[in-house]
């Protein structure tokens, strides 16, 4: 880089190669929409077979690569704007010191050195002459600087040191134009893609280096940007991001794409945008470390003789693998089958009418945090916010999600008309094991707060008129979170359910914040859970989630006891439910019952 070079850059060339970008990603990201959403969703809905999964799969794989093609003409548009960014730093600098000159009668050159007019004192009887200096940059050390300086103070012309601190700065502005071409050069160079049609995992690993790249790169660019409010509600969150333009709203979701999927109160569709680059990266991540560490050797057991008995025990060979990467294997496999999961909810939209997905919040950091809605909640009239319980991690979570599937079908069936989302939330740590973790509380009062905040976060992104009816749902733990987040905070929910509950903190219905006899529970058959909460009572020094002596399902208590038996005959029949798992079974009285809450139609729900 040059002085004539920096003097003449245009930053708009590079901003507007940037819009450019920007609308061409826009235009990726609509069309694996349409594809996700529209397309292969109306060929699930009415087409099956051979042909039928073929088809899916050539979407699919167009789908991926329009998603590829969205991230990275994301990364490229801010890379542009970053690079110019920095540029236009430097020219600033440029222009300031050739202002500066100029008004100390300096000229500036075209090759960037500094001619300064006679002036001072006469020698001899004559005046200094002016001359001409070109700058060096800096930092020197301080006997160089010490000396520079002596030399500009004593030399008999005024004007030569001046000359010689304009000519210094414009050397610095070259140069930190020099830094930032060299700085940015291969990070654009990187954002390139295989010449292939194929976006395979090192693709989205790659993805991941670029965005580390781009974003050291551009932390000058980035701190530039109006920042999200620390430790703000959803209500700022959501103010801080309408108040940014489109071009910032881009790329925040492209360098910061963690962040911004975990901002409750920003819209859903942004949210799932963001989480997907997220989900992209780790899904790629997970698999190539997975595919570096050898497979469980095949011979994992064998038997041995103890005191005159058999014993089954672990091979030599299986011991030495577990031992080398057993821990390892063991969390990234929970975090492939939790993201495999997920996965498949995506694959089913269109199925038998069900809409789309949007993954409000993923991480795969320790037992795993998702929200997956199906529906939009943004645009829902009913909104229901399901929270698993003991044993929820992410890698177990195909049966959550599959319950709020079923929910939303249900809800559906019941009233065709109305708009549902129903939200499987795994967004705290759940106890793990039912017996060392779930009697301690600490779980769902460490929970209760991000729990109320994402409820807070609906009622910020919401974009339809009015306000939703909102149904907050939980299953054994899970219902001692809901009811420590409402002992705690305003829950922000009109209707409460439990189900399976062991106890929920507070001692009557009452004491949650919803409309009176907006609290409902079902306990089935032979579910033992609740009666774990019951033994509670009398000073047992074993209390389930800390629980108090009366459960959801006690008469004191208060709520309205919903039927989990058969109902009904013929083609309208519903089954009936035992047990502690099955209350989100399909056709089941207890899930029409629960569907019913949801969408607001409480007077045809069955009491036992």
């Amino acid at each position: 880089m040059d002085f004539a070079t920096l003097k003449a850059f245009e930053p708009s060339g590079y901003e507007g190669a940037a819009d450019g970008y920007r609308v061409m990603g826009d235009s990726a990201g609509k069309a694996k929409n349409d594809i996700d959403n529209r397309i292969s969703a109306a060929v699930r809905n009415r087409v099956a077979g051979v042909t039928a999964t073929a088809a899916l799969g050539h979407l699919k794989k167009l789908a991926q690569n329009l998603h590829y093609l969205q991230t990275e003409c994301g990364l490229v548009s801010t890379a542009l704007n970053g690079f110019a960014f920095d540029m236009e730093a430097a020219q600033r600098k440029l222009e300031a010191a050739i202002e500066d000159a100029h008004a100390a009668h300096c000229e500036v050159t075209a090759d960037g050195s500094v001619s300064y007019p006679a002036g001072g004192e006469e020698v001899d009887g004559k005046v200094p002459e002016g001359g001409t200096v070109t700058g060096s940059t800096g930092p020197w050390d301080p006997v160089s600087a010490a000396v520079r300086r002596q030399a500009a103070g004593i030399h008999p012309n005024p004007h030569y040191g001046k000359a010689l601190g304009f000519a210094d700065r414009l050397a610095d502005a070259v140069q930190e134009a020099t830094e930032t071409d060299a700085k940015w050069a291969p990070k654009l160079l990187a954002l390139k893609a295989d010449d292939d049609l194929t976006v395979s995992g090192k693709d989205w690993a790659d993805v991941r280096k670029d965005m580390t790249g781009v974003r050291g790169a551009g932390e000058k660019y980035l701190d530039s940007l109006p920042q999200p409010p620390e430790g703000g509600s959803p209500k700022d969150n959501s103010s801080w991001w309408k108040g940014l333009t489109p071009e910032e709203q881009e790329e925040w979701v492209s360098l910061r794409p963690h962040e911004v999927g975990g901002l409750d109160g920003l819209p859903s569709v942004v949210r799932d945008e963001a989480n997907r680059i997220v989900f992209a990266e780790k899904k790629a991540q997970v698999q190539k470390e997975l595919n570096g560490i050898p497979k469980p050797p095949a011979n994992e057991w064998t038997w041995i003789t103890s005191g005159g008995y058999p014993a089954k025990v672990h091979t030599d060979e299986w011991m030495e693998w577990h031992r080398q990467y057993g821990d390892r294997y063991e969390k990234l496999t929970k975090a492939h089958d939790g993201m495999k999961s997920i996965q498949k909810r995506f694959d089913a939209t269109g199925r038998d009418g069900l809409p789309e997905a949007y993954l409000l919040n993923f991480s795969a950091e320790g037992n795993g945090r998702a929200a997956i809605a199906t529906g939009n909640p943004d645009t829902a009239d009913h909104q229901a916010v399901y929270v698993p319980g003991t044993t929820a991690n992410l890698g177990a979570i195909d049966g959550d999600i599959d319950r709020m599937t079923e929910l939303w079908r249900q809800s559906n069936a019941v009233s065709p008309s109305a708009s549902v989302s129903t939200i499987t939330w795994l967004g705290y740590d759940a106890p793990q094991d039912i017996v060392k973790d779930s009697p301690f509380e600490h779980y769902a009062y460490d929970g209760a707060p991000a729990y109320r905040q994402f409820m807070e976060g609906l009622d910020a992104s919401y974009s339809s008129s009015g306000e939703p009816h909102r149904t907050a749902i939980g299953h054994s733990y899970g219902t001692t979170l809901i009811g420590a987040a409402a002992e705690t905070g305003d829950l922000k929910a009109d209707d409460v359910i439990f189900a399976g509950s062991p106890g929920v903190k507070v001692g009557s219905a009452g004491e949650i914040d919803v409309p009176k006899g907006h609290v409902w529970n079902e306990e089935a058959d032979w579910d033992w859970v609740p009666d774990i909460g019951r033994w509670g009572h009398g000073g047992s020094q074993w209390k389930f989630g800390g629980g108090t002596a009366i459960t959801p399902s006690d008469d004191v208590f208060g709520a309205n006891q919903m039927n989990t038996h058969a109902e009904g005959s013929g083609p309208d029949a519903t089954k009936g439910v035992e047990g502690h798992s099955d209350y989100w079974g399909k056709d089941t009285t207890a899930l029409k019952n629960q569907a019913l809450v949801v969408v607001g139609e409480y007077g045809y729900v069955t009491a036992p």
